[in-house]
């Protein structure tokens, strides 16, 4: 393996990013996506060759204060690890056309140009028009590539302060390329990013300085190592379970998320919502599970019905939306509540279908959110009314969204049904283990909560992609490959994932066994 391959995944693309942003601005869109995705492969190639070969751990000394600044690829870390950044490399290519329209558009909103839809007839030839196109995309680049760091290197943390630097980091660039680049009140939409994610990791850093003072030590060895005392345990853990609901946006502490991922630009919010909230769900078992088990024996049974209640009420305003992405925002509330679900069953396949769940939603949402994209670029409209009709139009685009609906549904061969078959099957095995009323409620509450997500995707798929094609979408086709071939490269992956699961859950079983003691 390659020596410092984790640290190298982690911290390249926060060095070469001043050097997407000066190429972008001397050479162009296409240059700085070059330079992105190139990055992003390399780490990309370093992260899926160390799970390869069965997980790596690195440990750098740092201060005597906080410990060491570790690294660790493991059963747990390789899913959440390769999702996250095989989902930022490809849609380093998605972001190209997608950004360029967005910039022309802000270009003609600035300056008070008329423009119409297809091409944005009436900026061609404006003065300064490449300019600005340069300067954006160079900009644009950096700060998706310092996002991406933060994610990856959340997900790779061994220490408790380490954890909570790379949470924080997240939270800067993504405050930017929302109030930057978003639709609507842009700035204002951030600064609720902002507030809402930072408020809710400063709950989660006094927990960590409840157990790293209690333990001794912020290492995640050293707080495992340590007798913390029950009732600190779970104060701690209550804190942290807080914090990082607000991450994940589940029920009560969702409010932030409909409004920042309609508004993010297209590629952002496929970042968003099926990579970063969901770090919030590998927290929960990193920090709870793993560190405070038994916090967590205590804590199962109200994650598990948080979860329910998270699932039906994203499931249940996904149905009353008319914006796609503000739908997919209910539905990715709902799908966190899947992962709440599985890990509050506390038994190993439940936990395993959680993490599946993650991997899931990663692929049928980014397949949805770029299919939103190519929907707002290509057709001019996100409004569900509005649209109609355009299987026959755009096939490719067509084909791909059913595969990423299907995903959420949990329709086999997709990779969502073995998560959803997993987590189902883990609910019921310990609700009939335990004998508990409550648990057997909470399952059949869950199995109508996929009645509920069955629903939404397809009322979604037949309202954009069949019927009469509206007048106004007679010029619509299917974008050019940097928008396809990344969803192209999603739809077949959740299909392999789904025939052979044990691409991932021949890691992710061990793990969760070996936690629970099974």
């Amino acid at each position: 393996m390659t020596e410092f391959a984790l640290l190298q995944a982690v911290f390249i693309p926060l060095l070469l990013s001043p050097a997407a942003y000066l190429v972008g601005r001397r050479y162009g869109t296409g240059a700085a996506m070059w330079v992105a995705f190139g990055t992003l492969l390399y780490s990309t190639a370093l992260v899926v060759a160390a799970a390869a070969q069965g997980g790596a751990e690195e440990r750098y000394p740092w201060t005597s204060h906080f410990g060491e600044f570790g690294m660790l690829l493991d059963g747990l870390a390789s899913p959440f690890a390769i999702m996250i950044y095989v989902l930022c490399t490809i849609l380093a290519l998605y972001s190209r056309p997608y950004m360029v329209h967005k910039f022309r558009e802000q270009f003609a909103e600035e300056r008070g140009i008329t423009v119409s839809h297809g091409g944005h007839s009436g900026l061609e030839g404006q003065e300064g028009l490449d300019e600005y196109v340069r300067a954006k995309s160079g900009l644009y680049y950096a700060l998706y590539m310092v996002f991406s760091m933060g994610m990856l290197g959340t997900v790779l943390a061994t220490n408790l302060i380490e954890f909570y630097v790379f949470f924080e980091f997240m939270l800067v660039p993504g405050f930017f390329l929302v109030a930057l680049w978003g639709d609507g009140p842009r700035r204002r939409i951030g600064l609720m990013f902002l507030f809402w994610t930072h408020a809710g990791a400063v709950v989660l850093l006094l927990g960590f300085l409840m157990i790293g003072l209690t333990a001794g030590g912020f290492d995640f060895e050293a707080v495992r190592a340590a007798d913390i005392p029950p009732d600190i345990a779970l104060v701690s853990a209550v804190a942290i379970a807080v914090g990082l609901g607000v991450k994940l946006a589940v029920f009560m502490f969702h409010v932030w998320l409909p409004y920042v991922h309609g508004s993010a630009p297209t590629p952002i919010s496929a970042l968003l919502s099926p990579a970063m909230i969901g770090i919030g769900a590998y927290g929960i078992f990193r920090l709870i599970v793993e560190l405070l088990p038994g916090a967590f024996a205590d804590m199962a049974i109200w994650l598990h019905v948080w979860g329910i209640a998270t699932m039906i009420y994203g499931g249940a305003m996904a149905l009353m939306q008319d914006d796609v992405k503000r739908l997919l925002a209910y539905s990715s509330i709902s799908q966190m509540g899947y992962l709440l679900f599985g890990i509050g069953s506390g038994s190993v396949l439940g936990m395993a279908g959680a993490e599946m769940m993650y991997v899931t939603h990663a692929l049928g949402k980014g397949l949805l959110f770029m299919t939103a994209g190519i929907l707002i670029v290509r057709a001019g409209t996100r409004s569900l009314t509005r649209l109609g009709g355009l299987a026959g139009k755009m096939p490719v685009t067509a084909v791909c969204a059913v595969i990423g609906a299907l995903t959420i549904a949990g329709v086999p061969p997709t990779s969502g049904f073995m998560g959803e078959w997993l987590l189902f099957y883990g609910a019921l095995e310990t609700a009939l283990e335990e004998g508990s009323t409550l648990r057997a409620v909470t399952f059949g509450l869950g199995l109508l909560a996929t009645a509920l997500t069955m629903s939404y995707m397809l009322w979604m798929l037949k309202r954009i992609f069949f019927g009469k094609t509206p007048e106004h979408l007679s010029h619509a086709r299917d974008p050019g490959w940097h928008m396809k071939a990344p969803m192209m490269v999603l739809a077949g992956f959740t299909v392999v994932l789904g025939i052979y699961p044990d691409i991932f859950l021949a890691g992710i079983v061990p793990y969760m066994g070996g936690v629970l003691g099974a």
